[in-house]
């Protein structure tokens, strides 16, 4: 019974997800949204760890039982050509390209375990 007039007074909030400008970037990040908002988490894939530039574009969602925690969950995309299936990774001048053939295409200078593999140029 509980668990069923929980759910039923739970209210749902007009804007669950808006975009924003960071303004303070790191983990947490600041971002102004109707106004500036601090502290927020960053949340992204498993695996998977990236902090926004300064003045980046993100989406924030509302989390929590009522919506009352917001966190940032990405970061709009840059235009760029892509086939079906194909991940790209990149961030300043490096670049990875995975596509569905099982090719594997670096761009910049590579290191494994320390050594380096490939230098840009």
């Amino acid at each position: 019974m509980w668990v069923s007039e929980r759910s039923q007074k739970r209210t749902v909030l007009d804007g669950a997800a808006q975009v924003g400008h960071v303004t303070m970037p790191g983990n947490p990040v600041g971002v102004y949204l109707d106004g500036e908002r601090r502290e927020l988490p960053l949340y992204g894939p498993g695996g998977y760890a990236w902090r926004p530039a300064g003045a980046a574009q993100v989406l924030v969602i509302k989390a929590g039982g009522d919506g009352e925690e917001p966190c940032v969950v990405g970061e709009q995309c840059q235009p760029v050509s892509l086939k079906e299936g194909e991940i790209l990774i990149y961030t300043g001048k490096a670049a990875i390209r995975v596509n569905p053939d099982g090719i594997v295409n670096v761009t910049g200078a590579l290191q494994v375990n320390g050594r380096s593999v490939l230098t840009e140029g």
